[in-house]
């Protein structure tokens, strides 16, 4: 058993107001240990582990990335994608502008954003996570991506000045934080007058069981974290953020639900299967920095 799942009965909401920096560890360590998978030969699933075999992946990380997109970049960049979603496929990037991925990982959105920005463009990765911020650095070279620069530093400080990026990519990563309204409010920080927010996340069409909530090993996977998308749309505008939108990419099924909590060593979750039918979706949130 990883350590990761001695855990796994902790409560991520009190831990997110007394000890976030407890979440942001686990995070790191299932991370390092999903990418250190990876360089092995394993496939991504859930979020932040990964498959023991190369045929292993789950329903959140499944077909998300069309082959045409990712022609020509490194193998293990689009291995190492724990995304949810394609944010560089709808944030509709200009060339000449400046870009910044949070929660960067291997680096295949930061990649696939430098293209579309073009050489006049800039493409940030943030990433807290020393085996991911490597294997980044490993993909750029690989890449030949001269207008790329990965960064070390966590969501709730990202390391820029203020009114620096033009656009906030992310994926699958702000569900993952402790203090979602610290992340939001440093993306707004750091967004230009009239920037855009176009991230990919995990967002709850209504509230989770307290069953699904206890697990500390669902947090790291995406779905115990996740805000309901209400509360993801009250939280933006508190930030400053206006026109917010929220489109659903996926809603995952009873069915998807069971194969989420297999691959993520989430246990026996039949008692909360039916309430998790349709409850979960992966979504695309739009915003604008005023």
């Amino acid at each position: 058993m990883s350590k990761l799942l001695v855990v796994k009965d902790a409560d991520p909401k009190s831990s997110c107001c007394s000890g976030g920096d407890d979440i942001r560890e686990v995070v790191k360590q299932r991370y390092g240990q999903a990418v250190q998978a990876v360089v092995r030969g394993a496939k991504p699933s859930c979020c932040g582990s990964a498959a023991t075999g190369m045929g292993g992946t789950d329903p959140i990380t499944r077909n998300l990335y069309a082959a045409e997109q990712t022609s020509g970049l490194p193998e293990q960049a689009l291995a190492a994608s724990f995304g949810c979603g394609n944010p560089t496929a709808l944030a509709e990037l200009q060339p000449g502008e400046t870009v910044l991925d949070l929660g960067s990982g291997g680096g295949i959105d930061v990649l696939l954003s430098a293209r579309r920005v073009g050489p006049t463009g800039k493409a940030y990765g943030l990433d807290m996570t020393d085996e991911m911020l490597a294997l980044a650095e490993r993909n750029k070279l690989k890449a030949r991506a001269s207008n790329v620069e990965f960064l070390k530093g966590t969501i709730e400080e990202i390391p820029l000045p203020d009114a620096t990026v033009d656009v906030i990519i992310s994926n699958c990563v702000i569900n993952l934080s402790g203090d979602k309204e610290k992340v939001l409010r440093e993306a707004f920080r750091v967004l230009k007058p009239g920037g855009r927010f176009a991230v990919s996340d995990i967002v709850l069409r209504r509230e989770l069981p307290a069953s699904a909530r206890k697990s500390m090993t669902l947090w790291t996977g995406c779905v115990a974290g996740a805000l309901v998308e209400s509360e993801y749309i009250g939280k933006l505008r508190s930030a400053g953020f206006r026109d917010v939108t929220v489109e659903p990419t996926r809603i995952y099924d009873k069915d998807d639900a069971a194969e989420m909590a297999s691959s993520c060593g989430g246990g026996d979750m039949s008692e909360t299967l039916t309430a998790l039918d349709g409850a979960i979706m992966s979504a695309f949130i739009r915003a604008r920095k005023p």
